[in-house]
């Protein structure tokens, strides 16, 4: 099994470094490529595109964002490689400050980084001669796709928007009043000061530096979290926590989704299931949101069976969508 690498540094991969929790399609490209954001964080992301692919022809694309604390080599990737194949081009990226994209402190985050990793993403793959630049839809995972809502409504060259098993990471930080919210806020206020002192922000890795073959009980988070990202199925040496501990000061004071109401007329589609954790995510940001909208609930299945079952998660829905989308 791969060695965990620093999770406080980060650098261009090399082939020997590689390491992805799925097998890429033998009828499928993957490319690394760099861009930087308006911040100047070099991004590093992957492009997968079909083997036949005629380069001479345009085509739609699609951008993938992934769950919180993820990285492209996990769910972004399995989506990217499925839907490749489906005439597709599309980009997988690891987020500023995460994974083998640049940016210090490592693990910085905050709603409008998030939000600019999209827009990043879209102005590199609208540079590319075989891609429609009217035709570049933005598919979040988990929180990303409460920051791939937050970057169409304030970037109207994403078309389209799909979200699979949403949340909606800054409401839900925003949602503690009173003591419940100043406790913390007292808390990560005095961490800036301990942080500038260090010299560097303060990590708390949620994940081991190995994958481990058991999920423990009494665990401080859900089981299934567990399973996907500390066990073989997902485990990431770059996917072993989620920001520094500050950076919780941001989504505690800023919202990503109150605009979003105001995407319209461009098309959203909201993928959860039955019985995911976070299905509530999805049905409230339906209610906010104007036509043309879609929420497909899909049979019964764990929230992190849709960050990598492509026996479950409905890819050949997320095709129809979008090409009804750029076809309008």
């Amino acid at each position: 099994m791969r060695k965990a690498v620093n999770p406080l540094q980060a650098t261009r991969v090399a082939p020997a470094d590689e390491y992805y929790i799925f097998d890429l399609d033998t009828t499928v490209v993957r490319e690394h490529v760099y861009y930087s954001t308006r911040y100047g964080v070099e991004i590093a992301a992957d492009l997968y595109y079909a083997k036949d692919l005629d380069k001479s022809v345009k085509y739609p694309a699609l951008v993938v964002g992934p769950p919180f604390g993820g990285v492209k080599e996990q769910g972004p990737g399995v989506y990217a490689n499925q839907l490749a194949q489906h005439g597709f081009v599309v980009l997988a990226f690891d987020p500023a400050y995460h994974g083998y994209s640049g940016g210090q402190p490592r693990y910085t985050g905050s709603p409008d980084t998030y939000l600019e990793d999209f827009s990043a993403a879209v102005d590199y793959i609208g540079t590319l001669d075989f891609v429609n630049r009217d035709q570049i839809g933005a598919l979040g995972i988990c929180a990303s796709g409460g920051f791939a809502l937050g970057a169409a409504a304030q970037d109207a060259r994403i078309k389209a928007v799909a979200t699979s098993v949403m949340y909606d990471i800054p409401s839900l930080a925003g949602m503690a009043t009173g003591i419940d919210r100043a406790v913390p806020l007292e808390q990560y206020s005095q961490q800036r000061w301990t942080d500038f002192e260090n010299g560097t922000a303060a990590v708390v890795l949620h994940y081991p530096e190995q994958p481990q073959t058991e999920v423990p009980e009494d665990l401080p988070m859900l089981p299934e979290f567990f399973d996907f990202y500390a066990t073989k199925r997902g485990w990431h040496p770059h996917a072993l926590t989620n920001i520094t501990a500050v950076s919780n000061l941001s989504f505690m004071n800023f919202q990503i989704t109150n605009h979003i109401h105001e995407i319209s007329p461009r098309p959203v589609l909201l993928l959860t299931t039955e019985t995911a954790h976070s299905r509530p995510f999805s049905e409230t940001t339906f209610e906010k949101l104007q036509e043309p909208k879609e929420l497909y609930v899909a049979p019964a299945a764990d929230h992190v069976d849709f960050y990598d079952r492509v026996d479950l998660i409905p890819f050949a829905k997320l095709e129809t969508f979008f090409k009804n989308a750029f076809a309008n």
